[in-house]
């Protein structure tokens, strides 16, 4: 076999493993959440580890002020209806930047979020999570995951 021989084997091989790869990661992309268009991925009541990791990061941050499963507590509302109206970008907005509003009952303050790497760099899995659940899509309580 010639260098020219060889290198179109060389080539079609290749050709043939980026359609394949392509092929797999076409397929791969299905199961992926998008914080826009599909935030969560919710089968037979379990979640994608995305969620479930939403779900986790939630409940270590900030379920202090915005109770368990997104309800609302004392300090802050329930993110369950906050997320009927709020988009992912002014979600993502408030929680890296905090929010200060006047009320009846005074001033409530959230806190910025921005330098938090363990809210900021899973923030996506934060709002899947509590979309899934705003969207009735998941229970109150730790979600199970979707076996891989």
């Amino acid at each position: 076999m010639n260098f020219s021989s060889l290198t179109r084997v060389v080539t079609a091989g290749a050709a043939c493993l980026f359609l394949a790869a392509g092929t797999l990661h076409a397929q791969e992309a299905e199961k992926e959440t998008d914080p826009y268009d599909k935030p969560y991925i919710v089968e037979d009541g379990k979640v994608d580890q995305g969620t479930y990791n939403g779900f986790r990061r939630y409940h270590s941050s900030c379920h202090v002020c915005h109770g368990p499963d997104g309800l609302g507590g004392s300090f802050a509302p329930a993110l369950v209806d906050s997320l009927k109206v709020l988009d992912y970008d002014k979600f993502t907005e408030i929680i890296a930047n905090g929010k200060s509003e006047k009320g009846a009952s005074g001033q409530r303050v959230m806190p910025s979020f921005g330098t938090d790497q363990n809210v900021m760099l899973h923030v996506a899995d934060i709002y899947g999570y509590l979309k899934a659940r705003s969207d009735g899509k998941i229970d109150r309580g730790r979600p199970e995951r979707i076996k891989k």
